[in-house]
């Protein structure tokens, strides 16, 4: 395969994305021309089904969606994977002569950095901040390795009342929504807020929420590379699966349903990507994983 590849990100907060640079790094491992262009709505004076329009008009071959427009592109699509059609969101949109096909490469992108990181060790009771686009991925991820029970906490109650209602729709029914925190024996913290970004700070939970003896914990955040709630675990002799690893797993996947081929040098990828985020400097945003 050796012809140009066309491609986008549909998002209204991604001017700093990494998203082109893993694709285009991908794409050269093959040789290939590979294009990936920042469709934002808003600066086009264009809702999403009008950013959806211009991308098919402008001959890309599919487009990655994020903040906010996760749910409102699974509603446009086919998907053909039932675990997707469950979760109500896509993040990938590939194009064909007759039809819109979605797929949730963050769903695949948190299984495959959970496996990386703890092989078949148990998931456990699993406290998730966030009930938005990535905590809904995530939640159902979750479900699928194994949480022995998993909470959902978000500012919105109602929403993590309605996440939880729709992961239970799996035969495990694990989800409970919670608004009361500081009493349950977690294993682990999985952070999908936006708390410890730049431009917002600080911890998903007050400290003393945050119990000493967790068994594993991840940050959807990445940009800071160390986050304060990584810091805080770390130190604590936590394991910790970086956000990182969930943007690197889901470009990959995300890449092999564009193209049909698969990353030749994972290891070089992921060098290069993250001396680049790192680089980026502190004063940045990197929006590539919607919350």
């Amino acid at each position: 395969m050796t012809q140009a590849v066309k491609l986008g990100l549909i998002g209204d907060n991604i001017h700093s994305s990494s998203a082109p640079l893993l694709h285009k790094m991908a794409a050269a491992q093959y040789g290939i021309d590979l294009s990936y262009d920042l469709i934002i709505p808003p600066k086009r004076g264009l809702d999403f089904n009008g950013a959806l329009h211009f991308a098919v008009q402008a001959g890309l071959r599919g487009v990655n969606v994020t903040l906010p427009y996760k749910e409102q592109a699974f509603r446009r699509v086919n998907i053909a994977d039932p675990a997707v059609q469950q979760l109500g969101a896509v993040n990938t949109i590939c194009f064909d002569t007759n039809n819109l096909n979605g797929f949730n490469t963050d769903y695949t992108g948190f299984v495959k950095s959970y496996r990386a990181a703890r092989g078949d060790l148990s998931v456990g009771n699993v406290l998730l901040i966030g009930a938005g686009g990535v905590g809904r991925s995530v939640s159902f991820a979750l479900a699928k390795l194994g949480a022995t029970a998993l909470y959902i906490f978000d500012k919105d109650f109602d929403r993590a009342v309605r996440l939880a209602n729709e992961v239970n729709q799996l035969p495990t029914k694990v989800a409970v929504a919670t608004e009361g925190i500081d009493t349950f024996a977690f294993d682990a913290i999985v952070n999908c807020s936006p708390a410890g970004m730049h431009g917002y700070g600080g911890l998903p939970l007050p400290e003393t929420q945050i119990s000493k003896k967790l068994s594993w914990a991840f940050d959807a955040v990445y940009q800071p590379v160390e986050t304060p709630f990584q810091q805080l675990v770390t130190s604590r002799g936590v394991q910790f699966i970086s956000g990182f690893e969930l943007f690197f797993h889901q470009g990959v996947d995300a890449f092999f349903i564009f193209t049909g081929l698969s990353v030749k040098d994972e290891d070089s990828l992921r060098e290069t990507l993250s001396k680049s985020i790192i680089d980026k400097g502190k004063s940045t945003i990197d929006t590539s994983i919607s919350r």
